[in-house]
């Protein structure tokens, strides 16, 4: 009942995971504008047909053909991802056809997306973008099953754990921040064993590294805190695996258990709970999509760090004790390759020198 990204900004994060070098959304100039504008910070030209009125009724091909050219003249690109939106889907545009009119000396492949294609799942747009991907040459067909696999998997936590669930949710801001970190600080220095779970979401990793990212000695040199993250720099596409590498070689603490890679988040964050098991602590803070980590399953005192403020109440309703919000998490990491500034982990290295 309340607003959630779309199948059509999910196609356009899909294509800068895949280092496109130019988007096309075939579509009124005003459709996912902000989406397009972000992607700009990560080194995506995103251009639009700028479809009006006449062009539903007469139709817009003319139009695709001639943003191609003149998009291949003015950038020179080697791969190009044309996105359909609900204006040019609903009236049946034909992404292909214009693509090959164009006849462009590059890669060009074409995303048939629109606002509620299938169910409206965001995934959706990512999907049809591996498909295409694998059509076009672009990735092997395995690779796209396995995060197929994946985004299907997100779509089910969100839909039974998350913001997905069918009914209105009221926006929280999460509980105060300060007296969150002094906890955690407490317990380090009271000899408590505590665990940090990193279990984030591609790009976005960066900014949730950040809580993570502080030097426990100068709280307790004889604690060092249990460090679990989806880190593995070995799955997923290039771009996603340079984030963990950058990430790893920022961090101030070694980690002691690699769950998997960061487009594995849905199944990550139960890899993580099975390490608790065997090794219980007596806190642990589950940092990225929280709401992926059975929470319900470990023993101790648990605390959530989301990037969304409707995922505060899911969060407290799954019976995490303290739930803390970080915002604009995609736009503040969009064209980093470095950790980085959050406002809890900045509080927690903050707290540390108080008394």
């Amino acid at each position: 009942m309340h607003p959630r990204p779309s199948p059509i900004a999910a196609s356009l994060y899909t294509l800068r995971d895949m280092n496109v070098d130019v988007i096309i959304m075939h579509g009124p100039h005003g459709c996912c504008f902000r989406t397009g504008r972000l992607l700009e910070s990560d080194g995506v030209r995103v251009l639009t047909t700028a479809m009006a009125e006449n062009d539903f009724i007469l139709g817009a091909s003319e139009k695709l053909e001639n943003t191609l050219k003149e998009a291949y003249d003015m950038f020179k690109p080697e791969f190009i991802g044309v996105v359909g939106t609900c204006a040019s889907m609903i009236i049946g545009e034909d992404l292909k056809e214009a693509i090959a009119n164009a006849n462009l000396d590059c890669t060009v492949i074409p995303v048939e997306s629109h606002g509620g294609f299938g169910e409206g799942d965001n995934t959706e747009g990512a999907i049809m973008v591996l498909d295409s991907a694998v059509e076009y040459g672009i990735i092997p067909r395995e690779e796209a099953d396995r995060q197929i696999e994946m985004l299907k998997k997100a779509t089910e936590i969100e839909k039974t754990r998350g913001m997905a669930q069918g009914k209105y949710i009221q926006p929280n801001f999460g509980d105060n921040k300060e007296e969150v970190a002094k906890k955690i600080i407490k317990a380090l220095r009271d000899n408590k064993k505590v665990a940090f779970v990193l279990n984030a979401k591609k790009e976005t990793s960066y900014l949730f590294a950040d809580i993570l990212n502080f030097d426990y000695r100068e709280i307790n040199p004889e604690n060092k805190p249990i460090i679990v993250a989806n880190l593995d720099e070995n799955i997923g596409l290039s771009r996603i695996r340079n984030h963990a590498v950058n990430i790893k070689q920022e961090l101030k603490t070694d980690i002691d258990y690699i769950t998997g890679g960061l487009d594995e988040y849905p199944v990550t964050g139960k890899v993580a709970a099975d390490y608790l098991k065997e090794n219980p602590v007596d806190l642990y803070v589950v940092c990225g999509v929280p709401h992926a980590f059975p929470v319900e399953e470990i023993e101790g005192e648990s605390i959530a760090v989301t990037d969304g403020p409707r995922l505060v109440e899911p969060l407290r309703d799954l019976e995490y004790d303290n739930v803390v919000a970080e915002l604009d998490a995609h736009s503040k990491t969009l064209g980093t390759d470095k950790i980085v500034f959050s406002d809890f982990g900045g509080m927690i290295r903050s707290a540390i020198d108080w008394k």
